[in-house]
């Protein structure tokens, strides 16, 4: 049994319920059971994307939690008007909804708006988490002291996360480990395209600092790690790069017909970062083609981020195909994907830059779910685990026909009772489940722990 200790910085964290917690939650449990002691740090934030106190019961009991709070009065001003907003549009109308969003959206505002966050991105670097670093990096290195570390592991992003490691690590000789989940630094975040190109500087010269001084960078696949070896030339050694993917606890859940006299594909989680007009031209042209075909079809949304959907299907004339449901718990999201006939993944837009380094983490809950997926996509990431696990239906991002015909596939196979001809492979899915993962996590741990070249 392993009896090492290690510190994860992890600026989101149950209660906090968005897609960034469960990669880091997931391999905390895991290291626990393999008998790690394990401190986390994360953010106390003003308020919580997505806030989900069931999540809190899944953290290991005995695992210390120390909550920093970013003292930041423009930030809490922020969240105050988002709150005040979302309050507003709870308690409106339909029509007085749509009016308060539009006046939200006039030309002069969303001009105002830009100014405001080309002025942050100047403000606040790495990133918006910049006020969380300094007391975040006074309380890792009070732990550091008090023993309860051999190692440092930061869960990127924001990077901000990274930067709380390499000041706790000068200052106290721990070793750490990246473990970065998205392509943060590389232009891909739209904050990141508005900054100046003297800020940018001063960005890649900190990523830099902290990619010279980590025992360990892991990513989440084999094309980022590449871009970042090119983005920063010298400074991140392809010896200490590691390739751990996204995934899923447990193992792949076996296939089960649903029932229901409609066949159910089903999205979950936030929507606004994804791409969808190719969608919904393509179920408006399979209401032209297949009109009894379109009739059997609920395509159902579970999510954040979902008004301008619904505002643009009823446009549409789609709202006898489409349906738009808020947010659940992440406790039910399996209970309606088993009740669902099939999956949908969508990309992000092919415009965004670094777009093809991706794959949405709810990709990774559905390859354990057992159940059909239909992709709307790029050529991405995504699209590549899709092949990789065979039996998918994809459709191009830029192909409403294509959608017209997935969806006519799925469509063939549920009213036929076939649709275990098109789940994907359970042996091939069973390699992105984090007990297959952790052996590689632990090794890479259990080395940079064991380097002693910072120790005092």
């Amino acid at each position: 049994m392993n009896s090492k200790s290690i510190i994860m910085i992890a600026y989101y964290f149950p209660p906090e319920g968005n897609a960034a917690v469960y990669r880091p939650l997931r391999f905390l449990k895991e290291l626990v059971k393999r008998g790690w002691s394990a401190t986390v740090i994360c953010c106390q934030p003003y308020h919580y994307e997505r806030h989900d106190p069931q999540l809190l019961s899944q953290v290991p009991p005995a695992t210390p939690i120390i909550r920093v709070k970013g003292r930041d009065p423009w930030r809490a001003f922020q969240a105050w008007r988002e709150g005040r907003l979302k309050n507003r549009l709870a308690h409106s109308s339909v029509e007085e909804a749509r009016q308060v969003v539009a006046g939200h959206y006039r030309p002069w505002r969303s001009r105002l708006r830009e100014l405001v966050r080309t002025a942050e991105t100047c403000v606040y670097r790495p990133d918006l988490a910049m006020p969380w670093i300094r007391p975040t990096t006074r309380q890792t290195i009070a732990a550091c002291r008090k023993g309860r570390s051999d190692l440092l592991w930061a869960t990127i992003g924001p990077l901000s996360s990274g930067v709380v490691a390499y000041q706790a690590s000068v200052a106290t000789g721990s070793p750490y480990v990246l473990d970065f989940r998205d392509p943060w630094g590389l232009g891909y975040y739209p904050e990141e395209c508005l900054r100046p190109a003297w800020a940018k500087r001063i960005d890649d010269q900190i990523i830099s600092r902290m990619f010279q001084r980590a025992s360990a960078a892991i990513f989440l696949f084999k094309s980022v790690a590449e871009s970042y070896v090119q983005a920063f030339p010298g400074a991140l050694d392809e010896a200490k790069v590691h390739i751990i993917p996204n995934g899923f606890e447990g193992g792949v859940e076996s296939f089960s017909h649903a029932h229901g006299e409609r066949c159910i594909v089903l999205y979950t989680g936030m929507l606004n970062s994804y791409r969808y007009d190719t969608l919904l031209a393509g179920l408006v042209k399979l209401k032209q083609k297949n009109p009894t075909g379109a009739g059997q079809l609920q395509l159902r949304f579970v999510g954040e981020g979902l008004r301008e959907l619904f505002n643009r299907v009823a446009e549409l004339g789609l709202n006898d195909v489409v349906e738009v449901l808020p947010p659940v718990p992440s406790g039910e999201v399996g209970r309606l994907q088993r009740e669902a006939h099939a999956l949908l993944i969508l990309g992000r837009s092919a415009g965004r830059s670094g777009h093809q380094l991706v794959a949405g983490a709810k990709l990774f809950g559905y390859l354990q779910a057992g159940r059909p997926i239909i992709g709307v996509v790029p050529h991405d990431e995504t699209r590549r685990i899709l092949k990789e696990v065979g039996n998918c239906v994809i459709a191009d991002a830029d192909a409403p026909e294509e959608v017209t015909a997935g969806f006519e596939k799925v469509l063939t196979a549920w009213s036929s009772k076939t649709l275990e001809t098109l789940v994907p492979s359970k042996v091939a899915c069973e390699a992105y489940s984090s007990n297959q993962q952790i052996g590689k996590l632990v090794e890479i741990l259990d080395a940079a722990a064991n380097k002693q070249e910072f120790r005092s």
